[in-house]
């Protein structure tokens, strides 16, 4: 599936307050699935999407019949979402928060399938055809793409309010696919607070920090916001357009995290034909108040989803492994060596090799993952260890493929790579 994002600009403030309330419709019934889910045992799927015809020709909530039928089942598919989660995770004893379902209180988006809209046949205008007469807006978007997918493919139609405006999103049936020039080449990285990432390689991604280089403005404005706020009252313009700048700020670190994540996913990707990783609980690790902000800064899950995702179109393999005792093991002797954050550098005495840290701990994710790729080969999936199911949160998606091309690709890779032999300037 590909997703197409486009900007819904020159609508008037009525056709964008319309837009709203399609939103506050769809949240109106997800809460009504989920209260029906509460208060009714053994309810099913079927239910809820039954349970949308019924709230539509239910006298006391007429504007439900406004939202478009598709986009009620929609809103119904979100809550049952949430309870089959919540179901998973039960079963899951590793789990420990199950997820129970709540009530949504704001709302951003609603959601249409195949009807309730109707684009342009140039594909730069879409307009909402449902019972909020929303009317028509004009598609901005970088490139002219949707003109290249027929109105078949376009399975679903996704508005999203967000602090800059309105936007379109368009779920396009296409399997994306990029040719990959195999190399040989093979690395491990290790992701980190000084550097964004350190490889196996001894190459390094600065780590940009765009929340700290914001705080002095993010601050100011925050501080501005604060003394506009009146306890008790209605709030005034100056206080909304004082939060809609605190918004914008907050929105533009965002997409600076996640246009960095891409471009440098995209480029390890391309680089390399087999990417090793470790499969970090970050949720876990914000816990630690002095580390909390750094460590969401840096914005590690987001980079190592984008990092699957390009792995699975460029057909390479991408493996998450465990991150235990990474930091400690001398990459060249296995020796435990025990070191503080604040320790940078790895000296090992026994081989008395010196290294960075992080460099020391990439080849051990390195050596780790072509070890658990040699043993799958070899037929000893199932061992403490290596079952792809259990090496992090994304596993090994190239396990799919036929065994023998995943066998001709990387098997001269490990023997050539798993020697666990330094470079020559880096030994002290």
């Amino acid at each position: 599936m590909l997703v197409v994002e486009a900007k819904l600009k020159n609508g008037t403030p009525a056709q964008y307050s319309r837009l709203d309330d399609a939103m506050r419709t769809a949240q109106f019934v997800r809460n009504k699935c989920v209260k029906y889910w509460l208060e009714n045992k053994g309810t099913t799927r079927n239910d809820l999407q039954k349970l949308c015809a019924v709230l539509a020709k239910d006298s006391t909530t007429p504007w439900v019949n406004k939202l478009n039928s598709q986009a009620r089942q929609s809103s119904a598919e979100r809550a049952w979402q949430a309870i089959s989660r919540f179901y998973a995770n039960c079963r899951n004893p590793s789990i420990k928060k199950k997820g129970f379902p709540k009530f949504k209180k704001h709302t951003r988006s609603v959601e249409y399938k195949s009807t309730g809209y109707k684009l342009s046949d140039e594909r730069r205008q879409i307009t909402f055809i449902d019972g909020f007469k929303a009317g028509t807006f004009d598609l901005w978007c970088s490139q002219k793409t949707l003109v290249y997918y027929s109105e078949q493919q376009i399975k679903r139609v996704r508005v999203v309010r967000r602090a800059d405006g309105y936007y379109c999103q368009f779920l396009i049936d296409y399997e994306r696919e990029d040719l990959h020039e195999f190399t040989g080449n093979v690395v491990g990285i290790d992701l980190g607070l000084k550097e964004f990432y350190t490889d196996s390689n001894g190459n390094t991604v600065e780590n940009p920090r765009y929340l700290r280089k914001s705080e002095k403005r993010l601050k100011k404005a925050q501080s501005r916001l604060s003394k506009r706020y009146i306890k008790s009252q209605k709030q005034s313009n100056n206080y909304h357009k004082q939060r809609q700048k605190v918004a914008n700020l907050h929105l533009k670190v965002s997409r600076q995290r996640k246009d960095k994540a891409i471009k440098d996913a995209l480029a390890l990707v391309q680089s390399n034909d087999l990417v090793v990783y470790e499969a970090l609980k970050v949720s876990n690790m914000v816990k630690n108040h002095k580390l909390a902000k750094s460590i969401s800064d840096a914005s590690w899950y987001q980079f190592t989803q984008w990092v699957n995702y390009f792995a699975k179109i460029h057909k390479i393999v991408c493996i998450a492994v465990p991150p235990h005792f990474t930091t400690i093991d001398c990459s060249v002797c296995g020796t435990k060596v025990s070191k503080t954050l604040s320790t940078r550098t790895h000296q090992c005495p026994s081989c008395k090799i010196v290294l960075d840290r992080d460099y020391n701990a990439a080849i051990n994710i390195l050596k780790k993952g072509l070890s658990y790729l040699r043993r799958y080969l070899n037929g000893t999936v199932g061992h403490t260890g290596t079952d792809p199911n259990d090496w992090g949160e994304s596993g090994l998606w190239i396990f799919n493929r036929d065994i023998e091309d995943l066998s001709g690709l990387v098997e001269p890779v490990i023997s050539d790579n798993d020697s666990g032999r330094i470079p020559r300037h880096s030994n002290a």
